[in-house]
């Protein structure tokens, strides 16, 4: 008779993802350096904004992070929506309070 493997139940992706985000934050830095990098392509900014939220959620959530950053939740969470709009203001203090800065670096290719 043959006896079946028990499955492991899979972890949600965006579970994985914050976990991850949480316990490995040279990982969270290059996370959100890769997607901030790709702002220019048509869904990029979108995908900027969801990556530092899911940066927000791994340390400690966004009421955590909207709370130290001196912003109130509920922006936050527009700010940080695919179509939101942060002012520098508040993506410099969501940085801060999520340990991080703003850095600039040159394109690949110099205009003349």
């Amino acid at each position: 008779m043959k006896t079946r493997k028990a499955h492991v139940a899979s972890v949600p992706h965006e579970e994985w993802l914050i976990s991850t985000l949480r316990a490995d934050p040279e990982f969270a830095v290059e996370y959100l350096k890769q997607a901030m990098a790709e702002m220019d392509e048509p869904e990029g900014r979108g995908a900027a904004l969801l990556a530092l939220r899911q940066i927000a959620e791994s340390c400690g959530g966004i009421a955590k992070v909207a709370e130290a950053a001196g912003i109130q939740r509920e922006s936050l969470y527009r700010a940080l929506s695919p179509k939101g709009n942060p002012t520098l203001n508040t993506l410099l203090a969501v940085l801060k309070s999520v340990g991080m800065r703003l850095s600039v670096e040159p394109q690949d290719k110099v205009h003349a």
